[in-house]
Protein backbone atom coordinates (compact mmCIF):
# COMPACT_ATOMS: atom_id res chain seq x y z
CA UNK A 1 0.00 0.00 0.00
CA UNK A 2 0.76 3.44 -1.15
CA UNK A 3 1.72 6.42 1.53
CA UNK A 4 -1.22 8.07 -0.02
CA UNK A 5 -3.48 4.90 0.16
CA UNK A 6 -2.46 4.56 3.71
CA UNK A 7 -3.31 8.09 4.89
CA UNK A 8 -7.09 7.35 3.04
CA UNK A 9 -7.62 4.15 5.21
CA UNK A 10 -6.35 6.30 8.16
CA UNK A 11 -8.62 8.69 7.79
CA UNK A 12 -11.48 6.32 7.10
CA UNK A 13 -10.17 4.38 10.25
CA UNK A 14 -11.08 7.37 12.13
CA UNK A 15 -14.58 8.71 10.70
CA UNK A 16 -15.46 4.86 11.59
CA UNK A 17 -14.26 4.28 15.23
CA UNK A 18 -14.95 6.54 18.52
CA UNK A 19 -10.66 5.95 19.21
CA UNK A 20 -7.99 4.33 17.72
CA UNK A 21 -4.60 3.79 18.98
CA UNK A 22 -1.64 4.00 17.39
CA UNK A 23 -0.05 -0.04 17.74
CA UNK A 24 -3.71 -0.46 16.77
CA UNK A 25 -2.81 1.19 13.32
CA UNK A 26 0.89 0.39 13.00
CA UNK A 27 -0.36 -3.32 12.69
CA UNK A 28 -3.05 -2.93 10.74
CA UNK A 29 -1.11 -1.29 7.90
CA UNK A 30 2.34 -3.79 8.95
CA UNK A 31 3.98 -0.25 9.72
CA UNK A 32 5.87 1.36 12.89
CA UNK A 33 4.48 3.24 15.06
CA UNK A 34 6.86 6.24 14.22
CA UNK A 35 5.68 5.86 10.48
CA UNK A 36 1.90 6.08 11.92
CA UNK A 37 3.06 9.23 14.03
CA UNK A 38 4.28 10.85 10.81
CA UNK A 39 1.20 9.93 8.97
CA UNK A 40 -1.05 11.21 11.77
CA UNK A 41 0.93 14.70 11.59
CA UNK A 42 0.39 14.22 7.93
CA UNK A 43 -3.07 14.30 8.17
CA UNK A 44 -3.18 17.28 10.78
CA UNK A 45 -0.87 19.22 8.34
CA UNK A 46 -3.85 18.87 5.75
CA UNK A 47 -6.37 19.93 7.72
CA UNK A 48 -7.60 16.91 9.15
CA UNK A 49 -9.02 17.75 12.90
CA UNK A 50 -7.15 15.00 14.58
CA UNK A 51 -7.87 14.90 18.25
CA UNK A 52 -4.80 13.32 20.64
CA UNK A 53 -6.86 11.72 23.56
CA UNK A 54 -3.80 11.13 26.09
CA UNK A 55 -3.32 7.66 26.82
CA UNK A 56 -6.13 6.33 24.68
CA UNK A 57 -5.52 7.09 21.08
CA UNK A 58 -6.68 9.51 17.89
CA UNK A 59 -10.20 10.78 17.37
CA UNK A 60 -11.12 12.69 14.88
CA UNK A 61 -13.07 16.50 15.15
CA UNK A 62 -17.26 15.48 15.03
CA UNK A 63 -18.95 16.77 12.47
CA UNK A 64 -15.55 16.37 9.73
CA UNK A 65 -16.95 15.34 6.94
CA UNK A 66 -14.80 13.21 4.24
CA UNK A 67 -14.89 12.69 0.33
CA UNK A 68 -17.27 10.02 -0.46
CA UNK A 69 -15.95 6.67 0.05
CA UNK A 70 -15.13 4.77 -3.22
CA UNK A 71 -15.72 1.15 -3.62
CA UNK A 72 -14.15 -1.27 -5.74
CA UNK A 73 -15.89 -4.85 -6.95
CA UNK A 74 -14.70 -7.07 -4.18
CA UNK A 75 -16.82 -4.81 -1.92
CA UNK A 76 -19.78 -4.20 -3.65
CA UNK A 77 -19.85 -7.83 -3.98
CA UNK A 78 -20.05 -8.52 0.07
CA UNK A 79 -22.44 -5.80 0.19
CA UNK A 80 -24.72 -7.59 -1.92
CA UNK A 81 -24.20 -10.91 0.00
CA UNK A 82 -24.78 -9.04 3.36
CA UNK A 83 -28.02 -7.78 2.11
CA UNK A 84 -28.74 -11.57 0.80
CA UNK A 85 -27.96 -12.82 4.30
CA UNK A 86 -29.72 -10.57 6.07
CA UNK A 87 -32.90 -11.14 3.83
CA UNK A 88 -33.28 -14.31 5.04
CA UNK A 89 -32.66 -13.54 8.70
CA UNK A 90 -36.01 -13.90 11.23
CA UNK A 91 -35.68 -10.24 12.66
CA UNK A 92 -37.77 -7.64 10.47
CA UNK A 93 -36.42 -4.53 12.41
CA UNK A 94 -32.88 -5.62 11.13
CA UNK A 95 -34.42 -6.11 7.89
CA UNK A 96 -35.97 -3.20 7.76
CA UNK A 97 -32.94 -0.58 9.32
CA UNK A 98 -30.34 -2.94 7.01
CA UNK A 99 -32.29 -2.10 3.75
CA UNK A 100 -32.12 1.72 4.28
CA UNK A 101 -28.66 1.59 5.84
CA UNK A 102 -27.31 -0.23 2.20
CA UNK A 103 -29.51 2.00 -0.48
CA UNK A 104 -27.71 5.00 1.78
CA UNK A 105 -24.54 2.83 0.51
CA UNK A 106 -25.48 2.29 -3.08
CA UNK A 107 -26.36 5.79 -3.92
CA UNK A 108 -22.45 6.40 -4.07
CA UNK A 109 -22.25 3.44 -6.47
CA UNK A 110 -20.59 4.44 -9.80
CA UNK A 111 -22.82 3.64 -12.51
CA UNK A 112 -20.48 0.56 -13.38
CA UNK A 113 -20.66 -0.89 -9.94
CA UNK A 114 -24.42 -0.61 -9.91
CA UNK A 115 -24.54 -2.41 -12.76
CA UNK A 116 -22.22 -5.30 -11.63
CA UNK A 117 -24.18 -5.52 -8.34
CA UNK A 118 -28.09 -5.92 -9.48
CA UNK A 119 -25.73 -8.57 -12.23
CA UNK A 120 -24.84 -9.98 -8.73
CA UNK A 121 -27.96 -9.84 -7.04
CA UNK A 122 -29.76 -11.84 -9.95
CA UNK A 123 -27.25 -14.66 -10.01
CA UNK A 124 -27.16 -15.75 -6.19
CA UNK A 125 -29.58 -16.99 -3.76
CA UNK A 126 -29.04 -17.86 0.07
CA UNK A 127 -31.24 -20.99 1.32
CA UNK A 128 -32.14 -21.12 5.32
CA UNK A 129 -32.51 -24.42 7.33
CA UNK A 130 -35.77 -23.58 8.81
CA UNK A 131 -38.40 -22.56 6.39
CA UNK A 132 -40.89 -21.32 8.33
CA UNK A 133 -39.15 -19.45 11.44
CA UNK A 134 -40.40 -17.81 14.03
CA UNK A 135 -40.50 -13.98 13.00
CA UNK A 136 -39.13 -11.40 15.59
CA UNK A 137 -39.24 -7.15 14.73
CA UNK A 138 -37.20 -6.33 17.90
CA UNK A 139 -33.79 -6.54 17.34
CA UNK A 140 -33.19 -2.94 16.18
CA UNK A 141 -34.63 -1.79 19.49
CA UNK A 142 -33.11 -4.38 21.61
CA UNK A 143 -29.57 -2.69 20.64
CA UNK A 144 -30.31 1.00 21.00
CA UNK A 145 -31.65 -0.36 24.78
CA UNK A 146 -27.58 -2.09 24.71
CA UNK A 147 -26.05 1.13 23.60
CA UNK A 148 -28.46 3.85 25.55
CA UNK A 149 -28.56 1.38 28.72
CA UNK A 150 -32.52 1.60 28.82
CA UNK A 151 -34.74 -1.01 30.63
CA UNK A 152 -36.66 -3.08 29.36
CA UNK A 153 -39.83 -4.72 30.13
CA UNK A 154 -41.43 -7.55 29.00
CA UNK A 155 -43.33 -10.83 29.23
CA UNK A 156 -41.21 -13.98 28.48
CA UNK A 157 -42.38 -17.52 28.15
CA UNK A 158 -39.81 -19.73 28.56
CA UNK A 159 -39.86 -22.82 26.95
CA UNK A 160 -41.66 -25.26 29.03
CA UNK A 161 -42.68 -23.08 31.92
CA UNK A 162 -45.29 -20.05 32.62
CA UNK A 163 -45.21 -16.83 31.13
CA UNK A 164 -43.98 -14.50 33.24
CA UNK A 165 -43.61 -10.37 33.82
CA UNK A 166 -39.54 -9.17 33.27
CA UNK A 167 -37.77 -6.09 33.86
CA UNK A 168 -34.20 -6.50 32.93
CA UNK A 169 -31.21 -4.92 32.06
CA UNK A 170 -30.09 -5.75 28.62
CA UNK A 171 -26.11 -6.10 28.26
CA UNK A 172 -25.32 -7.78 25.23
CA UNK A 173 -26.56 -9.56 22.39
CA UNK A 174 -25.45 -12.75 20.09
CA UNK A 175 -26.97 -15.57 17.94
CA UNK A 176 -27.09 -19.19 18.00
CA UNK A 177 -28.88 -21.62 15.65
CA UNK A 178 -30.75 -18.87 14.20
CA UNK A 179 -32.07 -17.12 17.10
CA UNK A 180 -31.24 -13.74 18.39
CA UNK A 181 -30.40 -14.10 22.10
CA UNK A 182 -30.62 -11.33 24.81
CA UNK A 183 -28.54 -11.85 27.63
CA UNK A 184 -29.26 -8.91 30.77
CA UNK A 185 -29.67 -8.98 34.46
CA UNK A 186 -32.87 -9.81 35.63
CA UNK A 187 -34.76 -8.15 38.08
CA UNK A 188 -37.27 -10.94 38.80
CA UNK A 189 -34.36 -13.56 39.06
CA UNK A 190 -31.60 -10.96 40.62
CA UNK A 191 -29.08 -12.62 38.50
CA UNK A 192 -28.22 -12.58 35.23
CA UNK A 193 -30.08 -14.37 33.06
CA UNK A 194 -30.51 -15.06 28.49
CA UNK A 195 -34.08 -14.51 27.03
CA UNK A 196 -34.81 -15.64 23.02
CA UNK A 197 -36.43 -12.82 21.10
CA UNK A 198 -38.60 -15.09 19.34
CA UNK A 199 -39.90 -15.59 23.16
CA UNK A 200 -40.27 -12.78 23.83
CA UNK A 201 -43.90 -11.23 23.93
CA UNK A 202 -45.23 -7.32 24.80
CA UNK A 203 -41.55 -5.82 24.71
CA UNK A 204 -41.25 -2.42 25.94
CA UNK A 205 -37.83 0.18 26.35
CA UNK A 206 -38.05 1.79 29.17
CA UNK A 207 -37.05 5.83 29.78
CA UNK A 208 -35.30 4.06 33.36
CA UNK A 209 -31.38 4.32 33.19
CA UNK A 210 -29.32 1.75 34.13
CA UNK A 211 -25.70 1.74 34.99
CA UNK A 212 -22.88 0.05 33.46
CA UNK A 213 -21.82 -3.00 34.83
CA UNK A 214 -19.00 -3.77 32.56
CA UNK A 215 -20.27 -7.03 31.40
CA UNK A 216 -17.46 -8.98 29.64
CA UNK A 217 -18.88 -11.27 27.09
CA UNK A 218 -16.09 -12.78 26.01
CA UNK A 219 -15.96 -14.21 29.48
CA UNK A 220 -19.50 -15.41 30.02
CA UNK A 221 -19.23 -17.72 26.93
CA UNK A 222 -16.27 -19.07 28.41
CA UNK A 223 -18.15 -19.77 31.96
CA UNK A 224 -21.26 -20.83 29.78
CA UNK A 225 -18.71 -23.49 27.82
CA UNK A 226 -17.89 -25.06 31.53
CA UNK A 227 -21.34 -25.74 31.93
CA UNK A 228 -23.73 -28.12 30.03
CA UNK A 229 -25.84 -24.34 29.33
CA UNK A 230 -28.53 -24.07 26.55
CA UNK A 231 -30.69 -20.97 27.09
Amino acid sequence: MNHLSRLLSILTILKSKRVVTGNELAKKFEVSLRTIYRDIKKLEESGVPVITIEGRGYSIMDGYMVAPIMFDEMEVNALITAEQLIAKTNDDSLIQHFEKTLQKIKSVFKSSLQTKGEMLESKMRVFKNDPDPTRTSSLSHVQMAIINFKMIEMTYQAKGKETTWRKIEPLAIYSFNEKWIVLGWCHLREDYRAFRLDRIQNFRILDEVFQDRHFDLAQYFVRCSEIDYNP
